[in-house]
């Protein structure tokens, strides 16, 4: 088993990687903070593998705390490895500011290299990653993430302010990041290395909020975003890790006639469209066929009875369908359709459609399955 020690483990990264290194068997965890001091951080170094320097400042009271900190504490990590003769994998979170000339970013480029400094002294093994922005779930909002500050402000209707919709931002996810960091568990050639997060999904600040903004909207209009997109996917999962406890349940707009009711519950362009019915004893829904669209009928609850007449040859079918043995029943196009409720009490149906209702092309035209 290896041993694997996890600096800043109370941060972002920190909490995501030590959760997903508590889940392998094969690996023990030792996750340290601030609040630790050196001497369990000297002790834990004495015993690691493998070593994740997560630790760091990046919104201190003074300038002098990014080197204390940032560029400090990497050099007593090295230090203390030496003085123990020690040499285990250590990777370090940096960050794209190494690049820049700024009070934080030279601290981050100071912390490079000393540790690369001490691969090449001890003979050891050094990946250093410089992130972009990183985001996901358990980052704190309204502090040095824009994602973390616009998906939790936009969940409680809370004001957001942008000053520079162009601005282009470069992220990665934090699962990509720790699958990253988790893959180092393998090991790596003696020396310097450079590691890379990917993938990268580049946007602007103008875009990342109305898509935060979309999200938000889902629950009145049902329209789901473009999961297919990859970045778009990610971002949607993290918006809903930062919806309050009281904001987990919402309510569906219902229809209701003599037949019983029926709501809308999602819709997309490119995956169609779910609605839920409840219907009445004896009573008939549908009726009528579709020149193009597709339907699939699954009953939750009760029992029915689906008709179908092709519109030309007048051939039918008719297929029971009960809650209890979850039969999907596919509507063709060109055949008339009809779903009786022949139980005692509600009928409940969750349908499928495969492209959302449009009013102005509805292509649903009445028609009986009856001959």
């Amino acid at each position: 088993m290896k041993t694997a020690l996890v600096t800043g483990a109370a941060g972002f990264i920190g909490r995501n990687l030590t959760e997903a290194l508590g889940r392998r068997p094969d690996v023990g965890v030792v996750a340290l903070d601030r609040d630790d001091g050196e001497r369990a951080l000297a002790e834990a170094l004495g015993a690691a593998d493998v070593v994740y320097h997560l630790a760091g400042v990046n919104r201190p009271n003074d300038d002098e705390e990014f080197t204390r900190v940032n560029a400090g504490l990497t050099e007593y990590i090295v230090t203390t490895l030496e003085r123990a003769r020690r040499r285990p994998a250590v990777i370090l979170s940096s960050s794209r500011q190494a690049a820049l000339d700024n009070a934080y970013g030279r601290s981050k480029r100071r912390a490079e290299d000393i540790l690369r400094a001490w691969a090449r002294r001890s003979g050891g093994s050094a990946v250093v990653y410089r992130l972009p922005g990183v985001f996901g779930k358990w980052c704190k909002p309204n502090y040095n993430s824009v994602v973390a500050t616009f998906c939790h402000n936009v969940a409680r209707d809370l004001a957001v302010t942008v000053s520079d919709p162009e601005r282009e931002l470069a992220l990665v996810h934090v699962a990509d990041v720790v699958d990253a960091f988790l893959q180092e568990l393998g090991g790596r050639d003696n020396g310097a290395h450079d590691g890379e997060v990917t993938p990268v999904h580049v946007t602007t600040v103008g875009q990342l909020l109305a898509a935060v903004q979309a999200f938000r909207d889902i629950r009145e209009s049902g329209q789901l975003p473009d999961l297919a997109d990859p970045f778009i996917r990610k971002l949607y999962s993290t918006y809903v890790s930062y919806l309050p406890t009281d904001g987990f349940a919402y309510s569906l707009q219902q229809k209701s006639d003599q037949r019983g009711v029926l709501a809308e519950f999602l819709k997309s362009s490119s995956c169609g469209q779910l609605f839920v019915s409840r219907t009445n004893p004896g009573v008939t829904r549908g009726n009528h066929y579709h020149d193009t669209k597709t339907e699939k009928f699954l009953v939750i609850e009760g029992e029915a009875i689906v008709v179908l007449r092709h519109r030309l040859t007048g051939e039918t079918a008719r297929v029971p369908a009960a809650g209890n043995d979850f039969t999907v029943v596919d509507i063709p196009p060109g055949w008339i359709h009809a779903i009786t409720n022949v139980g005692s009490g509600d009928l409940v149906v969750l349908f499928w459609a495969c492209e959302p209702f449009d009013p102005g092309r509805p292509d649903t035209y009445p028609a009986s399955t009856s001959t």
